[in-house]
């Protein structure tokens, strides 16, 4: 499955649009973490703990668009959209979306 930000895919022509296609993902952030985020800003540097499950919910919710894009019987999703908020005080939230579509 091809997934990418782009509107099109690059030497294919887009046969059909078969719908948006959207994941959330949303993890809690424990209180160790938050204490070594806490000394890293204070130091200086990255915040690793966090980086780590950023990217955790960027994968799990990849794989969800896929798998909702597959069901639609999609070859690819265009457009992809990530966003990340936090939620409350020690959540946090990954959204994506596109545009499934079949490819000739």
């Amino acid at each position: 499955m091809i997934v990418t930000t782009t509107p099109s895919v690059e030497g294919r022509q887009i046969a059909e649009y078969l719908g948006i296609v959207s994941a959330e993902a949303i993890m809690g952030v424990n209180f160790f973490r938050d204490l070594a985020a806490s000394i890293t800003d204070l130091i200086g540097g990255r915040a690793g703990s966090y980086e780590s499950k950023l990217r955790e919910g960027r994968e799990e919710c990849l794989r969800e668009l896929v798998a909702e894009a597959a069901r639609l019987g999609a070859d690819a999703v265009v457009g992809v959209d990530i966003d990340y908020e936090v939620v409350g005080e020690s959540m946090l939230m990954v959204t994506a979306s596109g545009t499934a579509v079949r490819l000739r």
